[in-house]
């Protein structure tokens, strides 16, 4: 399951069904009653309020379920049942994340710019891509997880140090690197 239609956010509850990742007997209700296609919703999703306090076009979001600690709980488990650990240590993994992200990277060589929403894209193509952003997320999730990193409580700290470094008022609308900009 890569993605909701946005309704689970907007509070509405539809019909459950159960998703495994891996093969794993773990399984994973996802609440949304429209049908989810490689990612993209089969219904337009509520409209929601934009960071910048204004309303407008829809902003894509993730279903809830599976989290982060249930991707590296599946993987791990995935992992011990072919007994693979000998082969997932962190450098192994760091190559195998690269692999895939270049995997990734071919999808999108010789298309030029492409637009949000991949709109010119067949739905072969776009599983294609669910596949091989799932394998680089399973990857470093499985990296983070050998190398004793909380990925989520990381990504926080991050995010709050991102704020730190660039602050709306001085970056907004600009895409320069926050060691050009004067205070």
């Amino acid at each position: 399951m890569m993605a909701t239609n946005g309704k689970d956010a907007c509070g509405l509850k539809g019909e459950q069904s159960s998703v495994s990742l891996n093969g794993s007997s773990d399984s994973f209700t996802n609440k949304s009653k429209s049908s989810v296609v490689n990612g993209a919703a089969a219904e337009a999703p509520c409209h929601s309020k934009l960071q910048n306090g204004g309303t407008g076009p829809e902003r894509f979001s993730f279903s809830s379920e599976p989290t982060v600690e249930d991707i590296r709980r599946m993987q791990a488990e995935f992992t011990d049942e072919r007994d693979w650990n000998q082969f997932h240590q962190p450098r192994n993994l760091l190559l195998a994340l690269v692999g895939e992200v270049g995997e990734v990277s071919e999808l999108f060589q010789w298309r030029g710019e492409v637009a949000e929403g991949l709109p010119d894209w067949t739905e072969s193509e776009r599983e294609q891509l669910g596949q091989e952003l799932s394998d680089v997320m399973i990857y470093l999730v499985e990296l983070a997880e050998k190398c004793r990193v909380d990925l989520p409580q990381a990504v926080l700290r991050k995010m709050a140090l991102n704020r730190l470094k660039y602050p709306a008022s001085k970056v907004h609308g600009s895409a320069k690197k926050y060691t050009e900009y004067k205070d």
